[in-house]
């Protein structure tokens, strides 16, 4: 326990380096995958077909295999296999590699949100703002998109909540995340070697962040309790 407690800066100091990684890959993901989201989804439901296949058929691959695998392909691919690294090296490589890979796939999940969203606002309501006079665009942005906040909150707070966990499969790539920084002690960082415990106590940060993101979006959600 006194080993532990003489541990606990050096740990607590290389946990926050890597939880900084962390937020900044979170944060970066959800700037990126919630415009990207609603483009790939209209364009699922565009009335012009070939269009419509495409993107549900990229929606599909995504969505039906593993973010990690992602990872790695969108990593290594161009490397190794077109032999022109696009990623550059280092850690801002790796980085940036793991935002694209995030932002894509998220998107695509996010993409199913909004269309069943945007799917879920009754028809009448276009019809009636179509009658009154107003464009798709201003039925869309004052009508249906309100409402839609307001169906996606839910499903899109438990993407939001999985992709805080998520953050830590980056460390596939040698990204430094918090993960890589717990589990580095137990190699050896820092001086400290063979303990197992500071890998342990990045649940107390996942636990932390996800509390405040749980009643940030309990808020949100109460928030919007006036389109009921």
């Amino acid at each position: 326990m006194e080993q532990m407690m003489e541990q606990m800066p050096i740990v607590v100091h290389a946990l926050n380096i890597g939880f900084i990684q962390t937020l900044k890959l979170f944060f970066i993901t959800l700037i990126g995958a919630f415009p990207l989201g609603l483009v790939i989804a209209f364009g699922s439901m565009s009335k012009f077909k070939p269009l419509s296949y495409f993107t549900k058929l990229i929606v599909w691959i995504i969505r039906g295999t593993p973010l990690m695998i992602q990872l790695l392909i969108i990593y290594y691919f161009p490397g190794l296999v077109l032999h022109r690294p696009i990623w550059g090296s280092g850690e801002s490589g790796r980085f940036l590699a793991a935002a694209v890979s995030f932002i894509l796939n998220y998107a695509c999940y996010f993409s199913e949100i909004y269309r069943g969203g945007i799917q879920g606002v009754p028809i009448g309501q276009e019809e009636a703002g179509l009658v009154l006079g107003m464009t798709k665009s201003q039925i869309f942005f004052k009508i249906t998109l309100l409402q839609m906040i307001k169906r996606i909150v839910p499903p899109m707070s438990n993407e939001i909540i999985t992709l805080v966990k998520d953050t830590s499969l980056a460390r596939i790539i040698a990204l430094q995340e918090i993960i890589w920084a717990g589990q580095a002690f137990m190699k050896g960082s820092y001086g400290i070697s063979g303990a197992i415990w500071p890998l342990f106590f990045t649940a107390v940060y996942y636990l932390i962040f996800n509390g405040v993101l749980t009643v940030l979006l309990s808020r949100l959600e109460s928030r919007l309790n006036y389109f009921r």
